[in-house]
């Protein structure tokens, strides 16, 4: 009888475990699947983000303080608090060459670097970075490269969740001795990257790699004896210090940038936070980001000329044309290139051209 009252003990115990578990189960299934992020966020549900943006500027400089603090600033606003980010600037978290690797692997959630600093990374994307392709500003290079890129919609950026792209506009020579023709080009060490250092080879210079960050020290140090460079440098790194000349290229440069987001992180992301980052990206870019490098450019300028009495030279007609003439099969070495890699170089020129004109009667 003992054992008998032990065993009944027993089950009723039992049943008893079972039905707490059970008890603490859903009553209701899961989100139907695409209802939902990796995390098993579902849509509607309050989340709460702090996101890690990696850049390489200066903590003072514009792109940190009108552009990744603007855009995060816009995030919490548009998401009511929900996603906050906090940027890294001064390269205090990931070095300029290693932001869109690191936001692949995680280091940093969100990256804000330059194509050019890894260079044969990007391969489709250098069109539109391509020497004798005019763009009046930076709007217009900015406008043609996001909407080329949508266009196109290359793989070598589908291992993140590209939120911008955004673009310097024209560069120019900045040159501690003046630069007039190609014969005083010839030799001369200049700072480069990407694909600006194969037009300055092609054009009889001697281009030397490195970020941005490095360029004030090696001409204070006469490493290298200038910059092709967005003008906008002069001030925000403060080269004006170390320079005499600007030399006005603007066929010889265009520097991309990107704002993009680990591909895990963005899928953790309910539909609606994703239409709501991707809404407020889109907005921010087209009134504060494709605008942003043309007003350091003007201030710049002023600031260097004002401030340091740096000489500016224009080339002459003849001169802009034997410098043409050089750079000018860039592009055709650019699509046989691509081509060799199964990419398609021809097209992807053809829409930087085509939209290089339709933006430049835009924003003239």
């Amino acid at each position: 009888m003992k054992r008998n009252l032990f065993s009944l003990t027993v089950i009723f115990l039992i049943v008893a475990m079972l039905l707490a578990v059970t008890g603490c189960a859903p009553a209701t299934p899961p989100d139907e699947e695409g209802e939902e992020g990796v995390e098993g966020v579902a849509e509607g549900e309050p989340i709460e983000l702090d996101l890690k943006l990696a850049h390489f500027w200066p903590a003072a400089h514009p792109a940190e303080t009108d552009l990744a603090q603007g855009w995060a600033d816009a995030i919490y606003e548009a998401t009511d608090g929900q996603i906050t980010v906090t940027t890294y600037p001064g390269e205090t978290l990931l070095k300029s060459a290693e932001i869109y690797d690191g936001v692949v692997s995680g280091i940093a959630d969100v990256g804000f670097s330059c194509f050019a600093y890894t260079r044969g990374r990007f391969p489709l994307t250098e069109v539109f970075e391509l020497p004798g392709i005019v763009y009046n500003n930076s709007k217009v290079a900015s406008k043609v490269a996001w909407e080329g890129l949508k266009e196109l919609q290359p793989e070598e950026i589908k291992d993140t969740e590209m939120l911008m792209v955004l673009s310097t506009g024209p560069g120019d020579l900045v040159t501690k001795v003046p630069v007039r023709t190609l014969e005083d080009l010839k030799g001369l060490e200049l700072r480069a990257t990407g694909l600006s250092a194969k037009t300055l080879e092609g054009l009889g210079a001697i281009p030397v790699a490195m970020p941005q960050a490095d360029a004030y020290e090696s001409m204070s140090k006469g490493i290298v004896q200038g910059n092709l460079t967005v003008i906008e440098t002069l001030e925000g790194w403060r080269q004006a210090e170390v320079v005499d000349y600007i030399t006005f290229t603007p066929f010889l440069y265009n520097t991309l940038f990107f704002v993009t987001m680990n591909k895990d992180v963005w899928n953790s992301l309910p539909p609606d936070l994703q239409k709501i980052v991707r809404d407020t990206t889109e907005k921010f870019h087209e009134e504060v980001a494709i605008g942003l490098w043309d007003m350091q450019v003007e201030s710049a300028l002023k600031f260097s000329v004002d401030e340091f009495g740096l000489e500016l030279i224009d080339l002459t007609e003849e001169e802009t044309a034997r410098w043409m003439e050089l750079v000018e099969p860039v592009q055709e070495d650019f699509v046989a290139e691509m081509e060799a890699k199964g990419l398609p170089g021809r097209e992807a020129l053809e829409v930087a051209k085509k939209l290089a004109d339709k933006y430049n009667e835009i924003y003239k």
